[in-house]
């Protein structure tokens, strides 16, 4: 019995830590695709299981993924510059960087529509408020139902690419999309969140040496 009421406290100290605001520290997010096409069953099998970790810090952020198939990304963003830095040491494509404004002209923000929807869920001991999002992302359309936390004040990809129509941060994603006739879905789900001291130099926008402009396609 004494066992029992030691994890009751435990996890009754959890959750009320995890309902502090949090401005600096570190996540961890499980990502898991899926698609109902064999081909890309098949290379979601190769790639395994995949994971990023998130650095914030104020108006600042950082996201990484590392996989032995994929290589490494690194995703910056500067809410402050609005501007966003993703490094990409592929083991195909060599070590490739873009670097975009975060800013939105008014054509770009009428083709992101925010509407939410009622639902909540818990996630990592945080209570969020469910959302269903429509956007597109080099021409392809995404529909996003996104459940986002205001305890976490931090920067992502994501939430800064909506151009601030979600205050917040999301804490679980479920992005469905149909790329050249294929369905396919990403589950993104936080794992763990850490309150914790990071250090300035995760957030320099500085392009290191070796890598090689990557020019994307004016998609509409």
């Amino acid at each position: 019995m004494k066992k029992i009421i030691l994890v009751l406290l435990v996890t009754m100290s959890v959750s009320l830590f995890a309902q502090k605001e949090i401005k600096e520290g570190v996540i961890s997010t499980k990502v898991t695709m899926s698609s109902d096409n064999e081909q890309m069953k098949a290379a979601f099998a190769m790639l395994g299981d995949l994971s990023t970790i998130t650095y914030f810090k104020g108006n600042k952020g950082r996201t990484e993924m590392d996989n032995p198939m994929a290589g490494k990304t690194t995703s910056i963003i500067n809410n402050d510059t609005k501007e966003t830095l993703t490094l990409m040491d592929n083991p195909m494509m060599g070590k490739k960087y873009i670097k975009q404004s975060l800013k939105k002209s008014e054509e770009e923000l009428k083709e992101i529509t925010v509407t939410p929807n009622g639902e909540t869920k818990t996630v990592a001991g945080y209570e969020c408020k469910g959302y269903d999002v429509v956007t597109k992302q080099q021409g392809v359309e995404l529909k996003i139902k996104m459940f986002v936390t205001d305890k976490i004040v931090a920067q992502e990809q994501y939430s800064a690419a909506l151009g601030g129509k979600i205050k917040g941060f999301p804490l679980y994603m479920n992005i469905s999309m149909n790329q050249n006739g294929m369905d396919m879905d990403t589950i993104m789900e936080v794992t763990e969140i850490k309150s914790e001291s990071v250090d300035d130099s995760k957030f320099d926008m500085t392009v290191p040496e070796g890598y090689e402009k990557l020019e994307m396609p004016n998609a509409k």
